[in-house]
């Protein structure tokens, strides 16, 4: 194929996307407000601002053996994303951690209310002595309490500051004793520490049942790198079409492939929590509209 045509080709290409968007764009659709979970992507690129300079490093480095620009690019985009790909385990042991936390300071804070104290005491008395993986949302929860904030709104933003289904559990059934003040909360909170330690049992036990489809990830991931800048490096014959131009569009119909299949492997070795359900008045009418 000439470079005349391939020019042609790719052009026509990008007219017709840019059609399809127009016509997306101009279709009616009903506004609706749905609240989404704040984006991980900003945090991420943040985190990752270390791996940048290695990225790029290893993206001209692959340029200049492979002198495919596309391969590089991708190159650099692994490296970025590497953690998160071959990661998981650490994200999935913090949740753990936290949630041990929880029913600690659930079972901690129902010992302390056995002795005729009320929750505004309770609280603080118990917040200092919790778990490192939520003594600093507990401390900011005793600092709301000591300005006079009221126990409900306290309460709630201590669950939006954990953001786990398994926080609103407890944190619903303070706010609805802080508000009605009625008896039987040190029961509620036994079996609530008891549920606490159920779940956090199940999500040891998958936990370790997920640690070998990660690993599979990881082997399975890092072979088929090898063997694609093995090729590209070593048997320069065998993948000799894909220096052209058109065979550097094909190259990223190939890598896009492979992304997705990396993608849904990655997927499977993550462990995917409920959705929350304790949201203040604001949160619950966006979610309602």
């Amino acid at each position: 194929m000439s470079p005349t045509l391939l020019t042609i080709v790719l052009l026509g290409a990008l007219v017709g996307a840019a059609g399809v968007l127009l016509l997306w764009s101009l279709r009616p659709r009903e506004a609706k407000r749905v609240v989404r979970p704040p984006s991980t992507l900003l945090p991420a690129l943040r985190a990752s601002g270390s791996q940048v300079p290695l990225a790029v490093g290893a993206g001209l480095l692959i340029l200049l053996l492979t002198r495919w620009p596309v391969l590089a690019i991708a190159t650099g985009v692994l490296v970025v994303f590497g953690p998160t790909l071959f990661g998981g385990a650490g994200i999935e042991k913090r949740a753990i951690a936290r949630l041990e936390g929880l029913a600690a300071w659930t079972e901690s804070l129902r010992d302390t209310i056995a002795g005729a104290v009320g929750l505004e005491q309770a609280i603080p008395a118990t917040a200092y002595a919790a778990s490192p993986a939520i003594a600093g949302h507990l401390t900011t929860l005793a600092d709301r309490l000591r300005v006079r904030t009221p126990l409900p709104v306290a309460l709630q933003g201590l669950a939006d500051d954990l953001d786990d289904s398994s926080a609103d559990l407890i944190l619903a059934a303070l706010i609805l004793n802080s508000r009605l003040r009625g008896p039987g909360l040190r029961e509620v909170l036994t079996s609530l520490a008891d549920s606490a330690r159920e779940e956090l049992e199940m999500r040891r036990r998958v936990s370790a049942g997920r640690s070998s489809t990660r690993r599979s990830v990881q082997i399975v991931v890092a072979i088929t790198v090898i063997f694609v800048l093995g090729l590209a490096i070593f048997n320069r014959d065998y993948v000799e079409p894909y220096s052209s131009p058109l065979g550097q569009v094909v190259l990223v119909i190939v890598l896009a492939f492979f992304a997705a299949g990396f993608a849904w492997m990655r997927r499977l070795s993550v462990f995917e929590l409920p959705a929350r359900f304790l949201f203040n008045a604001g949160q619950a009418q966006e979610a309602r509209s």
